[in-house]
């Protein structure tokens, strides 16, 4: 199996902000037109990849890197990252998410999230979240508690093609018709900040964490500054989006033809778009729009035609 790319089939979340774009974009099957999240490589316990192709098929994503650790050469203890296209048809709560130290206290030894966005689509003037105004944590608590949201938050026009880190501790939401695709750690800890005060089909507010999210909010903001380099790798152009402790996040475009050499770790592959086919020793392996799949450790050197755009991700 080391030397075939592992696909994946994904998990899809129902979410109260979800819509049907993850149908209409990618042609997934999704459960209803409240579909918020495709979980596209994950081995979270709360919604786990399914390996789709060799001899591990049917196996989940956290069932193999338990059984065939060779496979990813890490030395994490559980698989460290969940990559995601999220769906917001409607606003995303104001949220935070926790570092790991204080998850690893607080949330029986769960990972914190950091996390980035890569825009795929939007509305024109669709705005995201990112930060807040507060200078120290007394005002951010009495602004959220007077509810000054208007005052409080930062709002950023946002366009396809953007790229947002978010570090553990950034207040952040996606507003309503932005479609991104998410890689961060594998962990699902969020601290609901502010919801909209609005109801689920039930006629109940959801549960918000107050506490905990104006404990782990960073105070003041750091912007998170992120500096973007670029190389050509035959008819590939490959941008780097971060490289850091947590996660490597490059943007691959293929138009025509392109020879890598064999990778130094395991590589989680999504296709944004476009058709092509990736090559290696054992064989001529069909991309197209919406696969998502890793290259593991040992898969040796490969090609790549057609024309594509990948996010690629690794340790």
């Amino acid at each position: 199996m080391a030397n075939q790319p592992i696909f994946l089939e994904p998990v899809f979340q129902e979410r109260i902000w979800g819509g049907k774009q993850l149908r209409e974009q990618f042609n997934y099957d999704i459960p209803s037109d409240r579909t918020g999240e495709c979980w596209a490589v994950s081995a979270h316990p709360n919604g786990q990849s399914i390996v789709h192709n060799g001899p591990y098929k049917g196996l989940k994503l956290g069932e193999l890197w338990e059984q065939q650790p060779q496979l990813f050469g890490s030395n994490a203890s559980k698989f460290p990252l969940l990559t995601k296209i999220l769906d917001a048809s409607d606003d995303l709560s104001v949220q935070v998410h926790p570092d790991d130290a204080y998850a690893q206290v607080n949330e029986n030894g769960e990972l914190g999230k950091t996390e980035c966005w890569y825009i795929l689509g939007c509305e024109p003037g669709a705005e995201i979240i990112y930060g807040h105004h507060a200078a120290t944590k007394e005002q951010f608590k009495q602004m959220v508690d007077a509810g000054q949201w208007d005052k409080l938050l930062t709002r950023v026009t946002v366009k396809p093609g953007d790229f947002f880190y978010v570090p553990s501790g950034t207040l952040h939401a996606l507003g309503k018709g932005i479609q991104v695709l998410e890689t961060q750690q594998s962990s699902d800890t969020t601290y609901r900040i502010y919801d909209y005060d609005r109801k689920d089909d039930k006629g109940n507010t959801r549960e918000l964490h107050l506490d905990k999210g104006i404990e782990v909010t960073t105070v003041p903001h750091v912007g998170a500054e992120t500096t973007f380099s670029t190389e050509t790798v035959g008819d590939t152009l490959v941008t780097t989006f971060v490289s850091n402790s947590f996660f490597t996040v490059q943007k691959w475009n293929t138009n025509g033809e392109s020879s890598f050499p064999e990778q130094a770790q395991f590589v989680i592959c999504s296709v944004l778009d476009g058709a092509g086919e990736l090559d290696n020793a054992t064989g001529s392996y069909p991309l197209k729009k919406g696969d998502h799949f890793i290259l593991p450790l040992g898969f040796g050197a490969f090609t790549l035609r057609g024309e594509l755009e990948f996010i690629i991700s690794h340790e």
